[in-house]
């Protein structure tokens, strides 16, 4: 088997590491904690979380729930020492966040195929290797990230607006066009509303509490992507004016008049399954983005598949500088994974080093890489990084709408998902026997 490189002792790096030497790989992992910390991190621990210690829900017809089954699957480390840091959080793991780091840490720390070894890389590696340095990668090995993919291909902070479902909506209140007419002309659906409903709703933006963070997440506001409720305390018109103008989009179901205002909803995939809410990237707390939002005409019973947010984040530009599998284009034996690549969340960026670790194992075998198919969560993730549009690309977590549509149509929301589970996970093994991918540690023994 071969040498390789894993930077970054994250989730998805300890992860990437576990699942290669697992395969048979003896693998070097790179952590530069305590030799360069960060301002997030309190320890030089593997595996510290560092935000909320809870891993989400276990449910396996929640569309977390079912990213663990596929985890575990494949035999998933973060799974089964998080299980024995568990606290109690009803149907979500949650961990005492040092138990788990110690136990983390201990794990890839005894395993006889892992070395870590405590530096900062600052540059690519030239072998077979896995970048999973997260979202506080260094500025040394960002500038090489930079210069391999290109100034368009890193950024630096999430200024992200809330997804909602698309069978959440009320299609009656909302109406398909694009501005003047351009593109293909119903481009996008639109939210007309009434002097009366926009001046409420700037009320509740401008009374709504928000989400501080922690310093270490601060970014500065940029003109083009100030949070929706900042541009509300501007003046009573200013999202008249910006996010929210109704120029160029007469209301069809007004008679061709024209509405105060216009919140337009942008597809955020190809089924139509996901729509964006245009120009409202906002640090309200979840709690008053749903209420708040759902003052928006046809959004009334919105299911939010992720919430807005702004914050610092380093992630790549997916779809427009790698390929489908998270490679550099020219490199496939270098690969990216964790929430660098664009995904939101703890399992999710773990779920992406699994992937990572069992493609690296593949390449290195003379085998190609490999994607599970869009009706698994994991595929779902990943088709999302491959097909988003480079323009418009945001971080992802978890969530039903990124999964193949159900045919026929199951309208009962908890039967929905439930099928969407039993799918989801049946093919996930077929998936896993097709290509003769087995659980890590007995990936050791085949």
């Amino acid at each position: 088997m071969a040498h390789v490189t894993v930077v970054g002792g994250g989730l998805a790096g300890s992860e990437a590491a576990y699942q290669l030497a697992e395969r048979g790989h003896d693998v070097a992992l790179y952590e530069m904690r305590p030799v360069r910390g960060t301002p997030a991190h309190e320890t030089d621990l593997l595996g510290e979380v560092v935000c909320t210690n809870s891993f989400k829900s276990i449910d396996p017809s929640n569309a977390h729930g079912l990213l663990k089954t596929e985890m575990r699957a494949l035999g998933s480390i973060l799974l089964r020492v998080a299980e024995e840091a568990r606290v109690p959080g009803g149907t979500a793991l949650v961990v005492d966040r040092l138990a788990f780091a110690r136990g983390m840490t201990a794990t890839i720390e005894s395993h006889p195929r892992i070395t870590v070894v405590r530096e900062e890389v600052s540059e690519l590696p030239g072998g077979p290797a896995i970048i999973a340095t997260g979202p506080l990668t260094s500025d040394a090995l960002s500038r090489q990230i930079r210069e391999a993919l290109g100034e368009e291909g890193l950024s630096f902070f999430d200024a992200i607006a809330p997804i909602v479902s698309d069978d959440s909506l009320d299609r009656k209140s909302l109406f398909e066009a694009s501005r003047w007419g351009k593109g293909d002309g119903d481009d996008y659906l639109n939210a007309p509303m009434t002097r009366e409903q926009y001046t409420a709703l700037v009320s509740e933006l401008r009374g709504g509490e928000s989400y501080e963070g922690h310093d270490w997440e601060a970014v500065p506001y940029f003109e083009g992507c100030l949070p929706i409720e900042v541009m509300a305390g501007r003046g009573e018109d200013t999202l008249r004016f910006g996010p929210m103008k109704p120029v160029g989009l007469p209301v069809p179901q007004w008679e061709g008049k024209r509405a105060y205002a216009i919140v337009q909803l942008r597809r955020e995939d190809l089924a139509g399954q996901m729509w964006n809410l245009v120009g409202f990237q906002t640090r309200l707390k979840v709690g008053e983005q749903a209420r708040v939002f759902r003052m928006i005409p046809g959004l009334e019973n919105a299911e939010f598949l992720r919430w807005g947010s702004i914050h610092r984040n380093t992630y790549l530009n997916f779809p427009a500088r790698l390929t489908q599998f998270g490679s550099i284009p020219g490199r496939e034996d270098l690969l990216f994974a964790g929430q660098l690549t664009g995904v939101e969340g703890y399992t999710e960026s773990t779920a992406v080093g699994i992937l990572a670790a069992v493609n690296l194992d593949r390449i290195v075998r003379g085998l190609p890489p490999v994607v599970p198919p869009p009706t698994t969560m994991l595929g779902g993730l990943m088709r999302y990084l491959r097909d988003a549009d480079p323009k418009h690309f945001q971080p992802m977590n978890s969530n039903f709408g990124l999964v193949d549509p159900l045919v026929p149509a199951v309208r009962d929301k908890q039967l929905k998902r439930e099928e969407l589970a039993r799918r989801g996970q049946q093919d996930f093994a077929s998936w896993m026997e097709a290509h003769g991918i087995v659980t890590a540690g007995v990936a050791a023994l085949s």
